[in-house]
């Protein structure tokens, strides 16, 4: 699969900071040009927003991070990546005027994308060289969060094109949709014109606030939506006829007037004070960089939902996040540091984030042994049992943990783990971990665990071959040098 090399985004604000995050993460580096006076600030914000909720949203080994340039010219920025983002704002002479200059200045091979959310592709393309490169990459805000890409090609645009875009957007774990005609706003922001002019009606007249049709949405359909989109949730709604008994029985609802979709609403000072009023007391003094966060934690909240969606196999954005996940740890699982094995192995730096504290703030029990989990995993992959060795049939299973809470572990607070092997045979790997406060030293708590070397195919207990073993011996041959550690071989209950 063709992946992005290099990437430059044109534009730094919501949405081409959040481009500029989604690249960053998953490893590429990244150009940018933007003439605001602040435009490193903003794209700063953004990217630290997209860390934290990263940070919640996998476990998975994430690629380095790309580098981040700032370029005085646009021609500089665009020279040597392979895609090129357009997110300056929604303006046709300067996004035709930009797309020219880039166009101008591109590699001949690049890939030019535009962020527009409603601006025609054979519009954008008119006075390009090279049109056929051109086409709509439309995100969704968050960009580093919502894995949905809208690629809308015009008159001009290649098929080559349109395949190339496609492919290069699985690897940085989004979705691009082939829109198959072009048409203003596309196909998401129509639904959502529609849905926002209704609701423009429903404040104008009074029907209610809009805290209560954002309570509306949010606790009814929009769960359905989030995991199912429109036309299955209906489907369902039609029972075991489906969606022809649906449309048989609602269809004729179409013709009342219920709804004022053709009516245009005026948007006079009034209204928008209104609005503007109503919004300000329901965000009772959250600004806007903590209602980001909010959203952040809840749509990771949502991924990992939908990841074990359909008996564990991933449903919707959920089985996309889950496949994405299976080529971090493909790509990336298996590679090793330089250890030193004459000291215990230092293997998971994290930060206690805000989706693993509980109601006094901090870390919960069951995220210590998710923690002690990831320090068992990181040495798996380092004798060499990673996805592929798993994939294959073997691997080692914990059959028993003994957790000690020493410490706490408070929101946000850097931690790490270390990990010591105890003793190893052909089926056994007896091991013992240790958690720390980074800043400190302090010992936050240590797990003790025993693993096997199953087959789990066959079910059964198995020697590990001579390639792992052979690894870890050399390990645990370096840590029977030190001390037996503080806590090794305590039981439940006794005494210190």
């Amino acid at each position: 699969m063709t992946k992005i090399s290099k990437a430059a985004c044109i534009g730094g604000g919501v949405i081409g900071g959040g481009w500029i995050a989604r690249f960053l993460l998953a490893g590429i580096d990244v150009d940018v040009f933007d003439p605001h006076p602040e435009a490193d600030r903003i794209v700063g914000e953004v990217i630290a927003n997209a860390e934290k909720a990263y940070a919640m949203l996998t476990g998975a080994p994430l690629p380095p991070r790309g580098r981040l340039r700032f370029c005085p010219t646009l021609a500089e920025a665009v020279a040597a990546a392979d895609w090129i983002q357009e997110s300056v704002p929604e303006r046709l002479d300067l996004k035709r005027r930009v797309l020219t200059e880039i166009d101008a200045a591109a590699r001949p091979d690049a890939l030019i994308g535009s962020s527009t959310s409603g601006l025609l592709p054979t519009d954008l393309q008119r006075d390009m060289t090279h049109p056929e490169r051109l086409f709509v990459a439309h995100p969704y805000n968050p960009v580093y969060l919502l894995p949905l890409v809208e690629i809308v090609g015009g008159a001009k645009t290649s098929v080559a094109t349109i395949q190339a875009a496609m492919e290069r957007l699985l690897p940085i774990g989004m979705k691009g949709v082939h829109i198959a005609k072009e048409i203003e706003a596309f196909v998401g922001d129509r639904l959502l014109e529609a849905l926002w002019r209704e609701a423009l009606w429903l404040i104008h007249d009074d029907i209610c606030t809009v805290e209560t049709l954002d309570d509306v949405i949010r606790y009814s359909f929009g769960l359905r939506w989030a995991q199912m989109g429109l036309f299955q949730t209906y489907r369902i709604a039609g029972g075991e006829a489906g969606m022809r008994h649906f449309l048989a029985q609602f269809g004729p609802c179409l013709a009342w007037p219920w709804t004022k979709l053709t009516d245009v609403v005026d948007l006079d000072d009034a209204l928008i004070e209104k609005i503007g009023r109503q919004s300000d007391e329901q965000a009772a003094g959250l600004s806007i960089r903590a209602l980001e966060r909010i959203r952040d934690e809840n749509l990771v909240g949502i991924l990992q939902a939908l990841k074990g969606g359909d008996g564990g196999k991933g449903w919707g954005a959920g089985k996309l996040l889950k496949d994405f996940e299976q080529s971090l740890w493909a790509e990336g699982g298996s590679a090793t540091k330089s250890f030193d094995p004459s000291k215990p192995l230092r293997l998971v730096e994290t930060k206690v984030s805000p989706a693993w504290v509980d109601y006094n703030g901090h870390m919960t029990e069951h995220r210590y042994l998710q923690a002690f989990g990831d320090t068992s995993d990181a040495l798996l992959r380092l004798i060499g049992v990673d996805l592929a060795y798993v994939e294959a049939g073997q691997s080692y299973y914990t059959v028993e943990s003994h957790i000690r809470h020493l410490g706490e572990a408070k929101l946000g607070q850097a931690i790490h783990s270390t990990c010591r092997i105890l003793s190893v045979d052909e089926k056994r790997l007896h091991l013992f971990h240790t958690l720390y406060d980074t800043a400190t030293g302090e010992a936050l708590a240590t797990a003790e665990q025993m693993l096997l070397h199953v087959d789990s195919k066959a079910g059964k207990a198995v020697p590990a071959p001579a390639a792992v073993l052979d690894k870890v011996k050399a390990i645990a041959s370096a840590h029977a040098a030190l001390a037996l550690p503080e806590g090794a071989g305590r039981y439940v209950g006794q005494k210190r």
